[in-house]
């Protein structure tokens, strides 16, 4: 079996910035956001700030906490087949780790990708995606996701990756840490 990988990390810390590095090296991705993006979209509800974290929530209600990573197993599963490594971005809480450490075992690891709330808030600022908002909406969507576990699975990751630097500096730093697995 090959290894897979899922990175975690606060809103706006660098998890895509991460992906895209590792995709760019031929390693597939499959992110825990984008499942809840395309549950907003088959919906039919018009996005917002506050959008995307309510409907995460409501899953999670109403399926339980591991809900997207229950989903997800089958399709990396697959991925796997052809893949030595397999990427999740976008890992959130205890409930979905537990799926996957279950799941893949020995096979599973956790990278945390950590930067300062103001580094993080500013990216907040000049990414303009539709789930983000202002100062206010980042602190309830850092509540919200600490309440899922993420500050617990962040300091429990195998890695840690630090990103307060310029984006060239941050990619040296995950490819040589790529290259060290």
């Amino acid at each position: 079996m090959g290894l897979v990988i899922a990175v975690c990390g606060m809103p706006a810390s660098g998890k895509g910035e991460f992906a895209s590095i590792l995709a760019s090296k031929g390693i597939p991705v499959r992110s825990m956001g984008d499942m809840v993006r395309a549950e907003v979209t088959s919906l039919g509800i018009e996005e917002g700030p506050n959008v995307f974290g309510e409907v995460a929530t409501a899953l999670r209600a109403e399926h339980g906490d591991d809900i997207l990573a229950v989903r997800l197993t089958s399709a990396v599963d697959s991925l796997l087949d052809e893949h030595s490594i397999v990427l999740i971005e976008g890992m959130r809480g205890t409930a979905e780790k537990a799926v996957f450490v279950e799941h893949w075992g020995a096979s599973f690891i956790s990278v945390a990708i950590i930067a300062d709330t103001e580094t993080r808030f500013q990216r907040v600022i000049s990414r303009g995606r539709s789930e983000d908002g202002d100062r206010s909406t980042f602190q309830i969507r850092d509540e919200r996701e600490n309440g899922w576990g993420l500050d617990q699975i962040i300091s429990e990751a195998e890695f840690t990756i630090s990103n307060n630097q310029e984006i060239t500096e941050f990619t040296i730093l995950v490819s040589d840490w790529l290259t060290s697995l």
